[in-house]
């Protein structure tokens, strides 16, 4: 039997391929392939290359400022950038950063470098239509559209590192997409998609832009990030409502803690699973955003006051930070 599909559900999916479209129409320009070639350090010519890889990136800025994933260009020795209208550029590494995999690329090339809008992954709703962009192994734009499954995420990667605050997606992704875009139905960009679990179904993440602008402004200007480390994985998380009254808390959200490094300054500090930070020396702290940009160097070293929750009663635990180590994802386990 025929199936008949009514004029009201036929507008509905159209207005959804138009969206997409548009989205895809957008910030397809800025997507870039990104092929990197790996080589010992060593002078022996007889020593084997590494080999080569490829993953995606977007044009943030028209000046050729490019964001991808750390894993894509760690440890690359020459990058390689493919436009979306065919031109191969030579990018330089401003730098990475393996903790949140991202990492920023400079190409020049007056006038032919069309750039993303970057939105604000803070206004994202879990059920908003997001659509994914790469361009993976060379070919043209790759588009996927889904929602956005849940936010808040922590992601441990195969290097063994804790990415915290991911945007977790079911807009199909391959390895091939990693450092593109994660973009709203507007076009407007809120996400570098970073990863995939290879045996689950429909399970793939991307990094906030909030947290990749603050990684950007420091790799642009240092080429590298010097951050505290308390040795936790969190997420962020609202407060319940009587608790936060009945200490005058003034923010609604703080970061629960669900793992805790050993040997770290937080188990040191005697930090549990289930604490939730809310402040950190005074300053207020209702996100892993916010933690993240309050371990700076500065920090490094310097004894703090943590005020948590654990349960419904408040505590202030002191803590020393120490200076995050990143480890490359070739030598971690």
């Amino acid at each position: 039997m025929m199936r008949v599909v009514s004029n009201d559900s036929e507008a509905l999916l159209d207005a959804y391929s138009q969206a997409v479209i548009s989205a895809a129409d957008k910030v397809s320009p800025s997507v870039v392939n990104v092929e990197v070639r790996y080589g010992h350090r060593s002078t022996d010519p007889r020593l084997p290359s590494r080999g080569h890889g490829s993953g995606s990136g977007f044009i943030f800025t028209s000046d050729g400022f490019i964001f991808t994933n750390s894993h894509v260009v760690h440890g690359a020795e020459t990058i390689e950038v493919a436009l979306s209208h065919g031109v191969r550029l030579t990018a330089e590494l401003m730098g990475d950063d393996p903790e949140t995999d991202l990492a920023v690329l400079k190409v020049h090339a007056p006038g032919l470098l069309p750039s993303s809008g970057l939105g604000d992954s803070r206004a994202l709703r879990v059920g908003q239509m997001v659509v994914a962009i790469g361009n993976p192994y060379g070919f043209q734009c790759t588009v996927t559209a889904g929602v956005v499954s849940a936010l808040g995420r922590s992601l441990r990667a195969t290097s063994g590192r804790l990415i915290d605050n991911v945007i977790q997606t079911d807009a199909a992704l391959n390895p091939g997409n990693s450092g593109g875009p994660l973009v709203t139905s507007q076009g407007d960009v809120i996400g570098v998609n970073t990863a995939m679990i290879l045996p689950a179904q429909g399970l793939c993440f991307a990094i906030p832009v909030s947290t990749a602008t603050f990684v950007a402004e420091r790799l642009m200007r240092d080429g590298k990030i010097r951050r505290g480390f308390l040795g936790v994985g969190g997420q962020t998380v609202p407060l319940p409502t009587r608790v936060g009254r009945f200490y005058a808390l003034p923010r609604t959200s703080g970061v629960l803690i669900i793992a805790v490094e050993p040997h770290s300054p937080a188990q040191r500090a005697g930090l549990r699973e289930g604490d939730v930070i809310v402040a950190y020396d005074a300053q207020p702290v209702d996100g892993v955003d916010v933690l993240h940009q309050v371990l700076t160097e500065q920090c490094i070293g310097v004894p703090a006051l943590l005020t948590i929750l654990r349960g419904i009663e408040q505590r202030y635990v002191r803590i020393v930070p120490e200076e995050s180590q990143s480890v490359s994802q070739e030598t971690r386990n």
